[in-house]
């Protein structure tokens, strides 16, 4: 092993990437990836050509063999990460009815919690295990715009890696199984950015998210960081669809169901295009994460502060959002 940890993960962040892209590169090459899974565009859909969504063969193999390898203490992350990886081709190919799909993110869930049990009142761990299902399902719901979801992996595992470095060498399992993630995400961000040659689909996207969830439990669990960080470091993503869901339920329309109704696929439709929308995104995580690798050096009650003024950034961004959706809306129907 190198004598400095932060050469080994970047290390193994490059091989994570390279392998990825090799992968991926392949499955286009040979044609195989058009027999495996198809995005075909609907009126719903941002993209208007039929796209393989291949991008979990890519990542889903290269993390979880390559973790086994260099962070075995998270084997159960990376064995439940595979079984829902293959539950979710299945859905994929064939489609699975929403309550196998939802009983297998749950299940996942509570076996890794129950397995890695964090010294905190019921009612917290019960927050905490709501909050990573939801993780499971939004990178799902970000899979539908060039660059999102690839770029979303690639900067919020690689601020855990970063965060889990500091952490001392302790949490260096947690910094090489997030670099994998962010490496691999990378490679795939190679074939996923405008133009999108490939979507995670399912088989990519539902166990990334599951992974978010997990590695950010493990790393609260084990005291890398506080319970409010990973939260924060997917904020833009999670309040996104948060407020999208709930908007959905108010209405008492079927949440899982594909629509256009997300603030990114708004920005898209309001002239933005895929790959300036990507980089708004991009540049709202990055803030995001610089304010919450910042606020660990804060006191409790600050860190708590800064989270509540980052939300009432967030809002303030949504609002805007609106506004100007709304305009848009009523310029279309004037005209």
């Amino acid at each position: 092993m190198f004598q400095d940890p932060t050469v080994y993960v970047i290390g193994s962040a490059c091989v994570a990437a390279a392998a990825c892209m090799l992968i991926l590169w392949s499955l286009l090459k040979t044609g195989l990836a058009w027999r495996l899974a198809i995005d075909v565009p609907n009126e719903r859909s941002l993209h208007t050509l039929p796209t393989p969504r291949v991008g979990g063969w890519g990542i889903v193999p290269v993390v979880a063999l390559l973790s086994l390898v260099v962070a075995p203490s998270l084997w159960l992350a990376a064995l439940l990460f595979a079984l829902l990886a293959a539950l979710s081709q299945i859905d994929d190919r064939r489609g699975l009815p929403v309550w196998v799909r939802f009983g297998a993110h749950i299940a996942a869930v509570a076996v890794f919690v129950a397995f890695y049990p964090a010294s905190a009142p019921w009612w917290l761990l019960c927050g905490v295990a709501f909050l990573m299902v939801w993780l499971v399902n939004l990178y799902n719901f970000m899979d539908g715009s060039d660059g999102l979801a690839g770029g979303m992996a690639l900067f919020g595992f690689g601020a855990y890696a970063f965060a889990a470095l500091r952490a001392g060498p302790g949490a260096l399992p947690l910094a090489l199984a997030a670099a994998l993630t962010a490496g691999a995400a990378l490679g795939f961000l190679r074939f996923n950015f405008h133009p999108a040659r490939i979507f995670l689909g399912d088989a990519g996207s539902i166990p990334l998210g599951f992974l978010a969830g997990a590695l950010g439990y493990w790393g609260w669990a084990r005291g890398v960081w506080p319970v409010w960080f990973p939260a924060l470091v997917f904020s833009p993503f999670i309040a996104d669809a948060s407020v999208t869901l709930l908007r959905r339920l108010l209405r008492g329309e079927k949440f899982w169901r594909a629509h256009r109704e997300h603030y990114y696929q708004r920005v898209v439709q309001m002239g933005c295009g895929h790959a300036r929308t990507a980089r708004i995104w991009y540049s709202l995580m990055a803030l995001g994460i610089m304010t919450a690798c910042i606020a660990l050096s804060f006191s409790p009650v600050l860190q708590w502060l800064t989270v509540a003024a980052w939300m009432a950034i967030l809002g303030v961004a949504g609002v805007f959002v609106d506004r100007r959706w709304t305009r848009h809306q009523s310029g279309l129907v004037e005209s």
